[in-house]
């Protein structure tokens, strides 16, 4: 019998996070939690460590450090706050697989370090590449890491491509729902209410991706993460908009073929697969039906609709630390979103605006990704607060 598997989970709280720990509790006999960590949602952090006994978990906000470490203290489980600690725990040498789950920026440094340390990267954090694709790509060839795709759309297309490695990528088509105002005419977003953007059609998230998904823009940030997971170019990357979720990517090649990857919208089946790639193990999860979907619709995006879609392209054909900027700029609009401080048409256009204001470099070090990040967070508050 193959030893289990030990995963770091890096954010295991949010979406990801606990359907990753649902996979883990299904297979037993394949993996085991090495490994929680969370921001600030210490009562859900201390509930999941009693169930799953892992070596080590750390919370991020060290203000909860005395109520988890209290909670914990009858455990042989070692307890931790910080971000530091994050970034440092994943060199461990116990661990296998690092399932990065963090939302935002704050998974690029815990992800560089496990890259450092060979580890093998099960990336749900879209946010790493593109904010610093260029950055992690050539670490990753340094180290000879493995980095499989957690999004069901990279891992439709890591699917795809398994078997294919001499044959060039012409073309992929990242499946889109469209979100809950696909059909919603364009002089009506004004009027679009937190509550309503925040429930998606198709799939369970958590609000920051939900607001993304409902912009758009997530769709943004995954052409850009594809464009470094499957070394593509802009022109090869096409948004196809498909309601029913069925068909989560697909491939074209040189000869004209394509290869679809398919099935009923569930994020455990991605999560399972990259932490046992290249096996697949059994799920219990619903089998289609192809009877119940007789018609499956694609259209094509409406980039003047969607204004933070057609922003991600320019930020991606224009690369340097544009997505960076563009990236840091979303999740400061997103947030005030959140928070009822601005309205849903406003997210995309201070995102623009500060995509206008941000300083380009061409070629940034990760201090420049860094420092581009702090930057354009500042400014993009400054953007907001004369809005107020």
């Amino acid at each position: 019998m193959k030893p289990t598997k030990k995963i770091a989970i890096l954010g295991s709280t949010g979406s990801i996070g606990t359907q990753t720990l649902e996979v883990i509790a299904e297979h037993p006999d394949l993996f085991t939690a090495e490994i929680l960590t969370a921001n600030k949602n210490v009562d859900l952090l201390i509930e999941q460590a009693k169930q799953f006994l892992p070596n080590m978990v750390i919370i991020v906000d060290e203000s909860l450090y005395p109520k988890l470490q209290e909670a914990l203290s009858d455990l042989p489980i070692k307890v931790f706050a910080g971000a530091k600690d994050i970034e440092d725990v994943v060199s461990m040498p116990s661990i296998d697989v690092v399932l990065t789950a963090m939302v935002g920026f704050s998974g690029l440094l815990p992800t560089i370090n496990a890259i450092r340390h060979n580890k093998v990267i099960a990336l749900a954090n879209k946010e790493t590449l593109v904010v610093a694709g260029d950055v992690i790509k050539i670490l990753a060839e340094k180290h000879n890491a493995s980095i499989r795709p957690v999004d069901s759309e990279h891992s439709a297309i890591f699917q795809c491509l398994v078997g294919e490695m001499n044959n060039p990528i012409e073309k992929i088509y990242l499946t889109a729902s469209g979100g809950p105002f696909r059909n919603l005419p364009k002089e009506d977003f004004k009027n679009i209410t937190l509550e309503q953007a925040l429930k998606h059609p198709n799939w369970e998230m958590g609000s920051k991706i939900t607001i993304d998904s409902a912009t758009m823009m997530n769709k943004g940030l995954e052409a850009i993460e594809a464009k470094w997971l499957f070394d593509l170019k802009p022109e090869q990357i096409e948004i196809v908009v498909h309601p029913q979720s069925i068909v989560h990517s697909m491939v074209q090649f040189q000869d004209g073929s394509i290869k679809a990857q398919m099935g009923l919208p569930d994020m455990k089946l991605p999560i399972q697969f990259a932490m046992t790639y290249p096996e697949r193990a059994t799920s219990a999860s619903p089998r289609m039906n192809f009877m119940d979907y007789p018609n499956l619709e694609f259209h094509k995006p409406d980039f003047e609709k969607f204004k933070a879609l057609k922003l991600a392209y320019s930020a991606m054909k224009t690369s340097g630390n544009m997505p960076c900027i563009m990236n840091a700029a979303n999740e400061i609009a997103v947030d005030a979103f959140l928070n009822r401080k601005i309205s849903f048409v406003d997210i995309a256009n201070i995102v623009e605006e500060a995509m206008e204001q941000g300083e380009i470099i061409k070629k940034p070090t990760i201090e420049d990704y860094l420092e581009t990040d702090r930057q354009t967070r500042l400014l993009t508050q400054k953007i907001i607060q004369h809005k107020l």
